[in-house]
């Protein structure tokens, strides 16, 4: 039996009677909605954007072995430059800025590289970081007028590896800020550190359960206020360095000293950077398909351009690659609010954060086992994004999926083995004694060399690779009864009676997949 379909498209014409005058339409995200609503809306992106923003420098600052007064000018300074990049990037000018509300803050991405950089000794440190950053930025904002035509070599399968393996590589860090984060204090891995980790992650998870929208969404920045209002009856916080230094100041320029310049440091950042961009580009085209507009070529070459400027500019302030904010585009979904203004109020609020340096103290204050509770959600939710965006791929016939398993493989030997790479070359043991640059080079190489040079690639895959797709026909699955099941290769009805199955007619040989054919009384 064989079910034939027959659909008629016409086209239609309006009448002429139809046309409707000209009239100039506003873009949905030019709309300003007043003072006081873009202060309050504004406000609630800074909430929601606070603890990935500090998070940054914390983690940066500690490996690097900086005081708590220095990690609070590296938070001030990160707060500092992201709002300026929002207020580039919302408000726009000539070739920068998609003017769209997006929030740019510290990007994830190049955490684990640059923990690599200061924990490599013996290349520059802190100041080779901002050098790295500064360079491969450059490079950035000079390729993104081709970056579209090299996109393709960034699909999920790369993207969702690179982002899966931060969350991973990131996990090492929660566990030690959980134990205390200082190994050579007499409390590390104490139960009393790890009680209040443990305390600070279970109040994230009932906020996020029992509390409103607004609490669950902001479930991590409550957890830690009340963690450390605990460690504060407990005796477990220390916040005398608040007092130590300026209450208000204009971040110093080059305060950790000049940047300094070495390849394999660029080299590591360069596929940093190259994540950020394709990153970027996928907010962007997301926040102008959330609110309706259009989001073409060129403004998202002016979203790219912003991106990398601000980029290289955070570094003179102490700051690192900035980039959109993920969860702030979700949070324009969830709202509804769709002008670039009260982003634009965002930013202005930040850069007033980034002028009271004992903000920045306040936050360095918080015991690092609050943190490691906290972070222990904050970076798993970084690997579940990239598990997600790994959802997306087609693993049917091919070998995407020893291409997963080798490229987070490869990421995850400097976290099982941190001394692997002693015995190599210092530039080499640098790139990849990052995770993130380790899998994210692994990714890009075994894509192109299975997915883009195709030659060579045999027509039965690797027992790596998912078996070929079933197909059945319409009259196998009609002739099924309520109740039916397979079980040891024999169908089965409802009463437990073998169904007699018959093999495929000589015309089903050699088309595709075998057909099974359920010998069946009913007509059909």
């Amino acid at each position: 039996m064989s079910i034939e379909y027959s659909v008629r498209i016409t086209k239609t014409r309006e009448p002429p009677t139809m046309k409707t005058p000209h009239v100039s339409h506003q873009r949905p995200e030019d709309e300003n909605l007043g003072v006081g609503a873009n202060m309050a809306y504004g406000l609630q992106h800074v909430l929601t954007m606070y603890g990935g923003i500090v998070a940054v420098p914390l983690i940066i600052g500690q490996a690097a072995g900086l005081s708590p007064a220095d990690i609070g000018l590296l938070i001030a300074a990160s707060l500092f430059a992201g709002g300026l990049a929002t207020l580039l990037q919302t408000l726009g000018l000539p070739f920068f800025g998609c003017q769209l509300p997006l929030v740019q803050g510290v990007s994830f991405s190049g955490v684990a590289t640059m923990v690599a950089i200061v924990s490599s000794g013996g290349e520059g440190g802190f100041q080779s970081v901002l050098g790295a950053v500064i360079a491969a930025s450059l490079i950035g904002l000079l390729i993104t007028p081709v970056f579209s035509r090299i996109t393709k070599f960034f699909p999920p399968l790369v993207t969702g590896i690179v982002i899966t393996t931060i969350g991973l590589t990131l996990m090492p860090v929660a566990a030690r800020w959980a134990m205390g984060g200082n190994s050579h204090a007499p409390d590390f891995g104490s139960m009393q550190n790890i009680g209040l980790a443990a305390v600070t992650l279970v109040l994230v998870l009932l906020l996020s359960k029992v509390g409103s929208s607004t609490i669950s969404r902001l479930s991590i920045l409550l957890a830690m206020v009340i963690g450390t209002v605990l460690a504060v009856f407990l005796g477990m916080a220390d916040f005398s360095s608040v007092t130590t230094g300026p209450m208000f100041g204009f971040p110093t320029p080059f305060h950790f000293g000049m940047p300094t310049f070495h390849f394999a440091a660029i080299l590591s950042m360069c596929i940093v950077v190259m994540v950020t961009l394709v990153e970027t580009s996928a907010d962007i085209l997301a926040v102008g398909e959330i609110i309706g507009t259009k989001v073409d070529s060129k403004r998202l070459g002016n979203g790219l351009r912003a991106d990398m400027l601000s980029s290289m500019f955070a570094p003179i302030f102490g700051s690192f690659t900035q980039s959109a904010f993920a969860q702030n585009v979700g949070l324009v979904a969830v709202t509804g609010i769709k002008s670039r203004y009260v982003v634009a109020t965002g930013g202005i609020f930040l850069v007033i954060l980034g002028l009271l340096p004992f903000m920045g103290r306040v936050i360095a204050a918080v015991p690092t086992s609050v943190l490691g509770g906290a972070g222990i959600v904050l970076f798993g939710t970084v690997a579940a994004s990239g598990i997600r965006t790994l959802s997306k791929v087609d693993y049917r016939n091919n070998v995407n999926l020893i291409i997963v398993a080798t490229s987070i493989g490869f990421g995850m030997i400097p976290i099982a083995a941190p001394n692997f790479y002693d015995h190599f070359p210092s530039w080499f043991a640098t790139i990849f004694h990052s995770g993130i640059s380790s899998s994210a080079i692994m990714a890009i190489l075994l894509n192109l060399a299975f997915n883009h040079f195709t030659a060579g690639n045999s027509d039965q895959q690797s027992v790596f690779a998912a078996a070929e797709e079933r197909t059945l026909r319409y009259r196998d699955l009609a002739a099924l009864r309520e109740g039916d099941y397979f079980s040891d290769g024999k169908l089965h009805d409802c009463d437990g009676k073998e169904v007699p199955v018959i093999e495929p007619d000589d015309h089903d040989h050699g088309h595709g997949a075998p057909k099974v054919q359920v010998k069946s009384s009913e007509h059909v």
